[in-house]
């Protein structure tokens, strides 16, 4: 009996492994997601590809990157400011919203004289940016991929699905914060 009982001990300590964790019953491998990110890649060269034939058949202006993604040509400078828009700093401006084929999809008039927080109030991504990049009394005419207009979800209104735009954007007045002086 005392080799049964020590036998059956042996046995029971052996076999206390822990716990096995289980296996998964499928595997995911995030092939959603990379062609996710493929479809995106093509979409975003194919709107560069436009754009870059835009700016090559507009020999009468000089173009910018904006460095985000756009590009941007100056319709009228300010050589007497050197100050941009900063961060909490408000900023008074018109801007259309014209599609690659020139139909426009919001005039400045519709869209009204407003008034931006920099950095603050929401807008496109695009349009947030670019503000930076313009000075009081400046138009500049922006380019703008679907990724830094309205993306995949659109404006729920006039603006579909992966659109890319044209924008002008003219600063007229920009008020400074205190802290940005």
């Amino acid at each position: 009996m005392k080799h049964f009982l020590f036998f059956f001990l042996i046995i029971a300590l052996v076999s206390c492994g822990g716990p096995e964790p289980r296996k998964p019953v499928k595997v995911k491998t995030g092939s959603i997601l990379q062609k996710s990110v493929e479809r995106n890649k093509d979409l975003l060269a194919k709107e560069e590809k436009q754009i870059m034939e835009i700016i090559k058949n507009d020999s009468t202006n000089t173009y910018f990157s904006s460095g985000i993604g756009s590009w941007y040509h100056y319709i009228s400078q300010n050589n007497d400011s050197n100050y941009y828009p900063q961060t909490d700093d408000l900023v008074i401006m018109e801007y259309n919203v014209v599609s690659f084929s020139n139909d426009t999809i919001y005039s400045k008039e519709q869209i009204g004289t407003i008034t931006y927080k920099v950095d603050k109030q929401d807008l496109f991504p695009g349009l947030r940016n670019s503000i930076k990049l313009l000075k009081e009394n400046e138009s500049a005419k922006f380019l703008f991929p679907s990724s830094l207009a309205y993306g995949y979800h659109g404006d729920n209104n006039k603006i579909g699905v992966n659109i890319p735009i044209k924008s002008t954007i003219t600063i007229l007045k920009i008020d400074k914060q205190k802290d940005n002086n």
